[in-house]
């Protein structure tokens, strides 16, 4: 019987390697494709020279439009961890858990299935290179959601509290697969040298490829000679042309910083886009560039109304390019709506890769409208919210886009109480882009129609897990030491503030004795470190001046806990920089 099983086991063994998507590469037309997938991080619709400003340098992106298939009315959410878990699930970002970029609000559920576990399911390589911004401990890292090869920042930005102190975009310490490590040059350009690295390996099996920059983020530091190509330029409003709402007087030398930023990464995409052509897959790579959201402050936006973290065109509206050399026609405009929960379905279907068993997707497939055969989608609505908080509540700071009309409720967005009636403007965004006619007095049916269909998805999403954060594991064999920082702690006084005090709610995978420090601002006289959990708590009194705290042999059960570090002092009690928490040895 055994003898007998071989041949069968063997060929069942071959017919698995087939079955997979880049089985059978000897023929260019038999190949599953590449993807390479770029997003940049605060660049707005008007910050490309292909979108008409007249300033800004962009000659590769440029090009790239010019042999892509543009979708010109493309969506993402306000602010950027929203829009990466939507992009990477396929699914509004309330049913993965993120609702905002900090303080807990910006961790996606683990059990969520992202592209790149769906890819690297069907046998591709996987790789991400820059801004993940969806949790930076296990079992929310990226390493974790089916990355093999990660190059990433902390937290939401470099140098903000997630990040090693005195972090920067020159020479920033990096996470290298799960490890700290330093690395050398600026943040752009390292990230795009390993994604080179990356789809120059293993050049007989197809690669999903993530390069996510995090500029032209703020801090806005950039290379010298990128920023003399425009500091002596006009930026002023006069220098743009006069289409809906201008750029705002005062801004010009940080406009320089960004333009600068951007034009960095237009080089480092002509540098990626140039080794596809050297390794000869260019016509068998599918590239997306997109962007995040809309930009930060009021630049230049090709007259969108609005920008970061509001539901009007300037803040949702983005760039969007998808290029396949051979198979979607080059200089296509698609003017039909589109949003990042498009993008996940759409892929699979173009690489042949299978939808996960049980998987939800929110978008639709795009393919159809990428090959020619259609105009339009079936009717249906998208939508968009955020504010601050930790819950999101209904009707605040939120809009609905259909095919014709587009509903916008503006107000609520800052993370204080919000006892406002909700106030409901409604555009015709075909023929008023910049949305400055309100029609609502005179639609009222249509703003009921559509104000009736947001709540339903409200309910809807909001009632897929609630709005708890997953928990960051300690005593995990994935991660150990586990750092936290004040990127996810929770609680009403948590913030990026000195005064500011809050708890992580992490989750004990094995009952023992763990080392606790704490690194804090330097301690004045007189002040004692707390670390309280549930209703235990265990303090020592510390010397003037100190800035790092240890306590040996913590004992905690298998289970949530809600864990608490502070200092008090004679000024009254503040939070912790960050904790470091590992097995004690």
């Amino acid at each position: 019987m055994q003898v007998a099983r071989v041949p069968r086991l063997i060929a069942a063994a071959v017919s698995a390697i087939l079955a997979l998507p880049w089985a059978g590469l000897s023929r260019a037309a038999e190949r599953a494709p590449n993807v390479l997938l770029i997003i940049t991080d605060d660049q707005g619709f008007g910050d490309l020279g292909f979108h008409g400003n007249p300033v800004i340098k962009t000659p590769h992106i440029d090009k790239l439009a010019g042999e892509s298939v543009e979708l010109t009315h493309f969506y993402v959410s306000p602010v950027c961890s929203p829009t990466r878990s939507s992009l990477l699930t396929g699914r509004y970002n309330y049913r993965t858990g993120v609702v905002d970029t900090y303080l807990g609000r910006s961790m996606m559920s683990p059990d969520e299935v992202t592209l790149a576990e769906m890819f690297r399911d069907a046998g591709y390589r996987t790789g991400i290179f820059g801004k993940w911004h969806l949790g930076d401990n296990y079992p929310l890292r990226s390493i974790d959601q089916g990355f093999g090869e990660s190059l990433v920042h902390r937290g939401g930005g470099i140098g903000q509290p997630a990040d090693p102190p005195g972090n920067h975009y020159f020479d920033p310490v990096l996470d290298h697969n799960g490890r700290s490590e330093p690395a050398k040059g600026y943040c752009s350009d390292i990230f795009t040298d390993a994604a080179i690295r990356f789809v120059g390996e293993k050049p007989d099996q197809p690669f999903f490829a993530y390069l996510a920059f995090n500029c032209p983020h703020s801090p806005y530091e950039v290379p010298d000679d990128y920023l003399r190509r425009y500091q002596e330029q006009d930026l002023s409003p006069a220098a743009f042309p006069a289409v809906g709402n201008p750029p705002k007087d005062g801004l010009e030398r940080e406009t320089a910083r960004v333009y600068g930023m951007v034009t960095n990464i237009d080089d480092n995409v002509g540098r990626l886009l140039a080794k596809l052509d050297a390794q000869g897959v260019a016509r068998d790579t599918i590239v997306i560039f997109l962007t995040d959201n809309g930009p930060p402050q009021q630049r230049y936006n090709a007259g969108l109304r609005g920008r970061k973290g509001l539901c009007y065109e300037g803040g949702i509206r983005v760039a969007c390019l998808v290029r396949w050399p051979g198979k979607w026609t080059a200089g296509r405009k698609v003017a039909a709506a589109a949003a990042h929960i498009d993008l996940a379905p759409t892929l699979l279907e173009a690489c042949g890769v299978p939808r996960p068993g049980g998987a939800r997707f929110d978008g639709v497939s795009l393919v159809k409208l990428l090959n020619g055969e259609a105009e339009e989608l079936p009717d249906r609505t998208l939508f968009f919210q955020w504010h601050r908080g930790d819950t999101p509540e209904l009707n605040r700071a939120c809009a609905a886009r259909g095919k014709r009309y587009k509903i916008v409720q503006s107000l609520g967005t800052e993370g204080k109480p919000f006892s406002e009636e909700p106030r409901f403007e409604l555009f015709d965004v075909v023929d008023d882009p910049y949305e400055m006619h309100d029609l609502a007095a005179q639609r009222p049916d249509v703003v009921d129609h559509m104000r009736r269909a947001y709540e339903a998805w409200f309910r809807d999403v909001s009632a897929t897990r609630g709005f708890a954060p997953p928990r960051i594991a300690i005593g995990s064999r994935h991660e150990d030491p586990v750092v936290l920082t004040r990127q996810d702690w929770r609680g009403p006084k948590a913030g990026w503030d000195k005064a500011n005090v809050g708890h992580w709610d992490v989750n004990v995978m094995e009952a023992g004795n763990y080392d606790v420090t704490l690194t804090i601002d330097a301690a004045p006289a007189g002040a004692k470190a707390r670390l309280a959990w549930g209703d235990h708590a265990i303090e020592k009194t510390l010397a003037p001046g100190t800035q790092s705290v240890r306590f040996d042999a913590v004992n905690w059960p298998v289970g949530p806990i809600e864990l608490e570090p502070s200092v008090e002092g004679p000024q009254g009690k503040y939070g912790v920089l960050y904790v470091e928490v590992s097995r004690a040895r």
